[in-house]
């Protein structure tokens, strides 16, 4: 992996350069081993929190992980193209616009225990401005190449706070053409329930069931690309226990294995398609 700054990485997909990087102010890290029609993205995968941040943060580091979306970048790991996020959406949230990607507070407590300095706000979205103009090259040089591109958003949520049975995997769709791409929501859906996890644990599938595709990666994407498909994929922290911060190898390494042959057989219907 090298480090690189965000005018190479830009520079490097405008070539077609293929590469495995971490952004040099590392908040978020960028393979592509060949310039294939889908990519995968982990956007709250990272856990990383700015040190000077750290004696105003009113939150645990525990519970900032638990509001992360953990290994959701080593689910997807082996796909062609993976863009990931490093910093902690505590610090500035790559899924919220930029007007609202700084909290004030998080899940109904006080983020800081004094607000932060426009110092310190633009700090962070310096990297989340970042980040988009690499997400724009990107599938900008996808679609130039290929006829249409589906991106694979993958989350992750805490099913033990829910009141009710929830699905194993939700699709958030509020934010598509559904009419349009029906069908390869409904196959994405459907591929995923048939997913067998160990441990006897539950593999159900959903659409809009639980969250509904409200992130600003899915609707900046949408809005800028006329034919790029994201589909919001979440899976409930069922590969971890989320009140101990215990994660389960054996279950992350079943879902990689098993994504990692059905994101391309998906992928590859979604390019043959009409």
């Amino acid at each position: 992996m090298q480090k690189l700054s965000i005018e190479q990485i830009i520079k490097n997909i405008n070539a077609g350069i293929t590469f495995d990087a971490v952004a040099d102010d590392y908040s978020f890290t960028l393979k592509i081993d060949r310039y294939a029609h889908y990519v995968c993205a982990a956007v709250h995968d990272g856990h990383q929190f700015r040190q000077e941040l750290w004696d105003n943060c009113l939150h645990s580091a525990y519970e900032r992980w638990y509001e992360d979306d953990p290994a959701t970048k080593e689910m997807v790991a082996d796909q062609p193209i993976v863009i990931a996020g490093i910093d902690s959406r505590f610090e500035y949230d790559l899924n919220r616009a930029p007007e609202l990607a700084i909290y004030e507070d998080a899940w109904g407590k006080e983020l800081w225990k004094k607000p932060l300095s426009d110092e310190m706000k633009n700090k962070s979205l310096a990297k989340h401005t970042a980040f988009y103009k690499v997400v724009f090259a990107l599938i900008h040089k996808l679609e130039s190449i290929h006829e249409k591109c589906i991106v694979y958003d993958m989350h992750s949520y805490n099913w033990k706070r829910w009141p009710r049975e929830v699905p194993t995997w939700n699709l958030g769709t509020t934010n598509i053409d559904q009419k349009r791409f029906e069908k390869d929501i409904e196959a994405w859906r459907q591929s995923l329930s048939e997913i067998k996890l160990p441990d006897g644990i539950k593999s159900t599938a959903a659409v809009n069931d639980t969250f509904y595709g409200n992130g600003y990666f899915l609707k900046f994407i949408s809005s800028s690309f006329e034919n790029t498909l994201v589909l919001a994929t979440e899976i409930a922290k069922v590969y971890c226990d989320e009140n101990k911060q215990v994660l389960f190898p054996e279950v992350i390494a079943c879902i990689k294995q098993e994504l990692q042959n059905r994101i391309p057989k998906h992928a590859g219907s979604f390019s043959k398609a009409s």
